[in-house]
């Protein structure tokens, strides 16, 4: 039973970048202790269960991939650093997938995890713009992504010295938007790097029992380095003393001291806790949030005719339109995620099919409804993301096969994100304004995650590592 009044450090939120900064403290003999509100951790990565069968939220596909051997790369930063053995996490890489654009994706870009062939298929796509985008992926990898110190950029117009056709310019900023902005229209040129990079220049992998081995690892790394952790233990107010973070106090009341305390839960989030304290917050709310409908199927899609595609990104309009729907949610673009067309191995296959579809939301739209309209709501927009999707993929052999091969459904949105995970506006990817350096108005409350500025569950874990680093280990 953990009965610690005073900690080195004190960690809110056990997501992926909280928990890789509790593993590399602890591994330098910091008393740490990670204070999470719910039952379960990993955060915006994590699973669920119902009636037996385990969902996983977030993790369409962990980003970065490389293969065995390649050096300077994030995921073998973050498996040196964590001390994990590549073999631990059991990734295995997707087989292709594909950026769709038009009213039933007549425009296609493949793309696996191998570079060249996003390269050949924009060449012979796009051979106009073919020099420009070479010179494009020269200049994202020398870009260093990495500093807390480079001034934001509008990432749009970088782009635009090297690629001048629109369509192009959409197809390269949809999956990377999806994947990892929080920003409407347009990026950071920073956080464009890190997505191409994770994306295209790098790769998609998942292990075949999908976020679960991830946290079990890294549960297995805390534990074994002297971690504490408190589950259903949340924090209500961040108490500040001298331009210092004094103590953390618990739902329950408990005060907690720590010499430094850590937020993984979002620069809004943590900016509350600190106003329950002294008075108004001063960050504004995200805006962006999304809808995500779950079909668990009866056979493999490919047995439907859905083909290798792992990730779809669509878009059917003429200019992809990455903003706050006006209605509960915009289906006209989104992500299809089919998790079964990793590359698993011979005669390893998961055991139901799966299909997953992800639309942008209006949190306001949901977050208020009567539950009976709530749920009639998700209902209504169930069968509507589904068939806007389904255009990018290549036809069934009737109307009804989907409906007659589904076992079970489930969906979520912007109002379970916010319920399950205390993000505000039922964000994924937190504020437009990232803290690259993780400071806040507290010499010792630092933030890691997704509003310090890393993106993807690699880039996740390296942000909490990278801020265990700068602001504790090498300050000693």
């Amino acid at each position: 039973m953990n009965t610690r009044s005073h900690y080195d450090v004190a960690i809110i939120g056990a997501g992926m970048s909280g928990l890789a900064a509790g593993i590399r403290l602890a591994h330098f003999g910091k008393k740490v202790c990670i204070f999470e509100r719910h039952n379960a951790v990993g955060g915006l990565n994590s699973f669920y269960s119902i009636a037996g069968r385990k969902f996983d939220v977030g993790l369409h596909a962990m980003t970065n991939f490389v293969r065995p051997g390649v050096k300077g790369t994030p995921l073998g930063k973050l498996l040196r650093q964590l001390r994990i053995d590549r073999d631990e996490f059991a990734l295995c890489e997707q087989k292709q997938s594909r950026i769709a654009f038009g009213p039933r994706g007549e425009c296609s870009l493949r793309f696996t995890n191998d570079f060249a062939v996003f390269e050949s298929e924009v060449v012979a796509a796009f051979p106009a713009q073919a020099d420009g985008f070479r010179r494009l992926a020269a200049a994202v990898r020398t870009f260093d992504d990495v500093s807390l110190d480079a001034a934001p950029m509008s990432a749009r117009e970088a782009v635009r010295r090297h690629i001048s056709d629109p369509l192009l310019e959409d197809m390269l900023f949809c999956p990377l938007m999806y994947y990892g902005s929080a920003t409407e229209r347009d990026m950071e040129f920073g956080q464009f790097v890190i997505m191409f990079k994770a994306l295209f220049l790098e790769g998609f992998a998942r292990p075949f029992e999908g976020v679960r081995v991830v946290l079990r690892v890294l549960l297995a790394k805390y534990r074994a380095a002297g971690g504490e952790r408190r589950m259903k233990c949340g924090v209500q107010k961040i108490s500040a003393h001298a331009g210092r973070a004094s103590a953390v106090i618990l739902d329950s009341g408990e005060e907690i001291t720590a010499d430094h305390v850590i937020s993984s839960i979002g620069a809004p989030e943590t900016d509350r806790l600190l106003a329950a304290s002294a008075g108004e917050p001063t960050t504004a709310a995200p805006t962006l949030s999304f809808v995500e409908t779950i079909s668990m199927l009866d056979r493999q899609p490919a047995e439907l005719g859905w083909g290798s595609d792992t990730i779809v990104f669509f878009n059917d309009s003429t200019r992809f339109d990455y903003v706050r729907p006006t209605e509960q949610v915009d289906p006209r673009s989104g992500v299809i995620c089919i998790p079964n067309n990793f590359d698993y191995g011979a005669d390893r296959v998961l055991p139901e099919g799966i299909f997953r579809v992800t639309c942008l939301a209006n949190y306001d739209r949901w977050a208020t409804l009567p539950e009976a309209d709530y749920q009639a709501d998700k209902l209504r927009w169930f069968p509507e993301v589904q068939r806007s999707a389904r255009r990018f993929l290549p036809p069934l052999a009737s109307d009804d096969a989907l409906v007659a091969a589904t076992l079970t459904t489930d969906m979520f949105t912007p109002r379970t994100i916010t319920k399950f995970t205390g993000h505000l506006g039922g964000a994924i990817y937190g504020a437009t304004v990232k803290h690259r350096q993780g400071r806040t108005s507290l010499d010792n409350l630092y933030l890691c995650g997704t509003d310090q500025g890393f993106l993807g569950i690699v880039g996740a874990m390296l942000s909490g590592i990278s801020m265990a680093n700068y602001h504790i280990l090498q300050k000693g």
